[in-house]
C-alpha cells in the first residue's frame, strides 16, 4: 500500500473528536475507498500514534470490538485510552457504538 493512502487515512482519523470512535470501514468510505477497510487497519498499525498526531486508538471494528493487536500496548491500552476520553463500553467489553460512534458521514 502506498504512503499516500496511509497519509489520507491519517488525515481522516485526525478529525475524529475526543470521546468518539470511527470504524475501519467508515474511514475507508470517507476516503472514497469503501472496500479498503483492511488497509485502513494496516495504516493504523503503522501510524506514529497519538504522539505523531494520529489518534488511531479511536478506530475500532464495526461491532465496537477493539483491535487484538493494537500497536501501542494491546487492546487493554486502547480501552484505557478510550475510557480516559469518556468513551462508553457495553457489558460485553465493546464500545457502545450507539453512544460513541462519530457521525461524520
Amino acid at each position: 500500500m502506498d504512503e499516500g493512502f496511509f497519509e489520507r487515512a491519517y488525515n481522516v482519523v485526525r478529525q475524529i473528536p475526543r470521546g468518539r470512535v470511527a470504524t475501519y470501514g467508515q474511514i475507508a468510505t470517507m476516503m472514497g475507498e469503501p472496500r479498503k477497510a483492511r488497509y485502513v487497519g494496516f495504516a493504523m498499525h503503522a501510524s506514529p500514534g497519538v504522539a505523531g498526531g494520529v489518534p488511531c486508538h479511536r478506530v475500532v471494528f464495526a461491532d465496537g470490538s477493539l483491535a487484538p493487536g493494537f500497536a501501542f500496548g494491546g487492546p487493554g491500552a486502547q480501552r484505557a485510552m478510550l475510557e480516559d476520553e469518556g468513551v462508553a463500553f457495553t457489558p460485553s467489553g465493546r464500545v457502545d457504538m450507539r453512544r460513541c460512534r462519530w457521525e461524520a458521514l
